[in-house]
């Protein structure tokens, strides 16, 4: 049982000026999920084969300066045993007071992450803040047993 408002007498069929908002919606709704799926499918990695940077290769110092960190925590300075207290004075000694060489750190296999982290701060203390860790690059074979780590 519906009820008019409209008087009888109304002979024109007015026009509604309201606008319809529901097809709107429900456009951007459907929108919305194609792009949340379309999304996810955009982010996978496609193998491909990046060309050779002709760029320069920066260049290397003469000598750099190791130190390294045995298993036993004795400090190496180059090729010369010097004491924790020493750090300081001996890496100055060595670079000239410039503290914008660079460090390359190396550690024994069983030092402690702790310990090569004190280390670390200690160059740091120092003003030597570039400082670069030492590693193996894996070559696919597993190195020798007794084979010395090669920088």
């Amino acid at each position: 049982m519906g009820v008019s408002l409209k008087s009888s007498d109304d002979d024109d069929s007015g026009e509604v000026s309201e606008i319809n908002v529901t097809p709107f919606i429900d456009v951007v709704l459907v929108l919305l999920i194609i792009f949340m799926v379309a999304a996810p499918l955009s982010t996978v990695d496609v193998p491909v084969d990046l060309p050779v940077s002709n760029a320069l290769p920066q260049p290397r110092t003469d000598e750099p300066l190791y130190l390294t960190v045995q298993d036993d925590l004795n400090l190496v300075l180059g090729e010369e045993a010097i004491a924790r207290e020493a750090l300081r004075a001996a890496i100055d000694a060595r670079t000239g007071g410039n503290r914008d060489e660079r460090i390359f750190l190396r550690a024994d296999a069983a030092v402690d992450y702790g310990d090569l982290m004190e280390v670390m701060n200690a160059l740091r203390d120092a003003g030597y803040l570039k400082i670069a860790l030492v590693g193996l690059e894996n070559t696919g074979a597993a190195p020798a047993a007794g084979a010395a780590p090669q920088p």
